[in-house]
């Protein structure tokens, strides 16, 4: 008797070690049985080496999911004219999913398939699908046969590639809907949420039919709850939210009483990051506060999503209809800055507290640097300091000047600069380089207010012409190729430079032909 104790005993010790392990735990079993990052590549492709080596960062963090969101990255071989100059190519991608098998990473491709399509409906090929023959961002819903082709076939592309029991297929931020004529008949029969509905179940219908589950971003969902009656029951919903009232879309309840799987989705790079800000501390936050929030919902799925865009374009139209290019609205500072933000979500999700994220700060900055604790408080200071946008010329939610937030973004990067680390130096760079590039720009902002002013006369123009050279920096652009080499195509970092520095090129030129 004695002995059969002493095997159930050693049994159920075994049983759950070995549960423990496998969800990242000591204690109970992860409440997220997806555990996922979302890479976003539509203006920041990562070459193969630097994708597969952050691939494994994260499946050592725990993660077991990725989301890629390819678009035009994506070699179709029934479309070429989808992916663009950057696209990887077969090879490459099947290496990759290989790749991602073997550290336990499920890859789900995310094909948007209503909004977000400029990069597919650019091309006159599929002008007839269009929403609107001059904004190319969306799909006609009433076109659904068309639609219903072209997806089908890009679902089998990516099928044929990736071996995930999931297709994400995008239909979030429709911002078109209704808009033409054809959809306005619809909403006046039916109503806007059965023509979102029913396009959004052609399209998951077709996944089902493909033997894949579809997920999809929950948003319009959530604004017209009428859109999930008929969906199939295998249709997954990504809640994402960024730091926002759980009902800022609409009633949450209808979504979590709709019998639907869903997942939830924060962010660390999101609106109104871009090249010059980043608001580290929200981030943070969002980790901190919907991490357990989502675990409490009883939610299967975590996605950390990672924006390089808010998927908005900037048309240049050769006439009135046909298009020259696309350019991306907003953009971010690469995923290479950000190692201190997937750490915190790694490790949120895998304890059942909130995480203390100025602890959490505090330790890493400890560990990965090696800084002591005046240090560390140095450190979060200095990134966090006056996180505020700046949109016509006027700081937003603060009442601080452009004046106030330069000096005081001086004094951070005088901190940053002070500061040295005693590991991982190159990581910590990146903070210095953020922190100089906004130096920049709110140097440029400031100088862009004058010239702006009320009172300014042509004599003012040629200190404007000094500040603005003054601000011109090879040595800013030639850092920031170097510490982002590996995880951009040198054609790649030649245009961010390009764009970054676009604004101020422009009225450079503008005052000197003045002059």
């Amino acid at each position: 008797m004695k002995i059969k104790i002493l095997l159930i005993l050693l049994l159920c010790t075994a049983f759950f070690k070995s549960d423990a392990i496998q969800s990242g735990r000591s204690g109970n079993p992860n409440p997220f049985p997806v555990r996922g990052f979302h890479l976003d590549l539509r203006i920041q492709a990562i070459p193969m080496p630097a994708l597969k080596k952050l691939a494994l960062q994260l499946s050592e963090g725990g993660i077991n999911t990725l989301i890629m969101e390819w678009e035009g990255t994506y070699p179709f071989k029934d479309e070429p004219l989808i992916p663009n100059r950057y696209a990887y190519s077969r090879a490459e991608v099947k290496s990759f999913i290989a790749y991602c098998n073997g550290i336990k990473l499920d890859v789900i491709p995310l094909q948007q398939s209503f909004g977000h399509v400029e990069y597919i409906l650019r091309n006159t090929k599929f002008k007839n699908l269009r929403e609107d023959q001059k904004d190319y961002s969306q799909v006609n819903p009433i076109r659904e046969e068309a639609a219903k082709k072209l997806f089908t076939t890009l679902y089998r592309d990516l099928i044929s590639t990736h071996n995930s029991p999931y297709i994400h297929i995008g239909g979030d931020e429709t911002y078109l809907l209704g808009h033409g004529e054809e959809s306005k008949k619809k909403i006046k029969a039916v109503g806007i949420g059965r023509l979102y509905g029913d396009y959004i179940k052609m399209l998951c219908d077709v996944v089902v039919s493909l033997g894949k589950k579809p997920v999809l971003w929950a948003d319009i969902a959530l604004k017209y709850p009428e859109a999930l009656k008929g969906l199939p029951k295998e249709t997954i919903f990504v809640d994402w939210n960024y730091g926002w009232d759980i009902n800022m879309f609409g009633d949450h309840q209808k979504l979590m009483q709709s019998g639907f799987e869903i997942w939830g989705a924060p962010a660390i790079r999101s609106h109104p990051d871009n090249y010059f800000l980043t608001q580290w501390e929200k981030h943070f936050k969002n980790i901190t506060d919907f991490v357990p929030m989502t675990r409490k919902f009883g939610y299967k799925g975590i996605i950390m999503t990672s924006w390089s865009t808010s998927g908005l374009y900037s048309t240049v139209f050769e006439s009135t209809r046909d298009i020259s290019d696309l350019y991306a609205i907003r953009r971010v500072y690469p995923i290479s800055g950000f190692n201190m933000l997937i750490a915190a979500f790694l490790k949120g999700i895998k304890q059942d507290e909130p995480l203390d994220y100025k602890s959490f700060i505090n330790d890493y900055a400890k560990s990965r640097y090696g800084f002591d604790d005046n240090a560390s408080k140095a450190f979060w200071n200095a990134i966090s300091a006056v996180p505020f946008e700046i949109t016509q010329g006027i700081p937003v939610n603060t009442n601080l000047s452009i004046q106030q937030l330069l000096d005081s973004t001086r004094i951070a990067g005088t901190v940053l600069s002070k500061l040295k680390p005693q590991k991982n130096a190159e990581e910590f760079e990146h903070y210095k380089l953020m922190t100089d590039i906004r130096i920049q720009y709110l140097s440029y902002q400031l100088i862009e207010s004058r010239a702006n002013a009320d009172d300014m006369k042509e004599d003012s123009i040629k200190s404007l012409i000094q500040g603005l050279e003054a601000l011109k920096s090879s040595s800013l652009d030639k850092k920031f190729a170097d510490l982002n080499k590996d995880v951009m195509y040198p054609a790649e970092i030649v245009q961010e430079i390009e764009y970054r520095n676009a604004r101020m090129n422009v009225l450079l030129a503008r005052l000197k032909r003045i002059r």
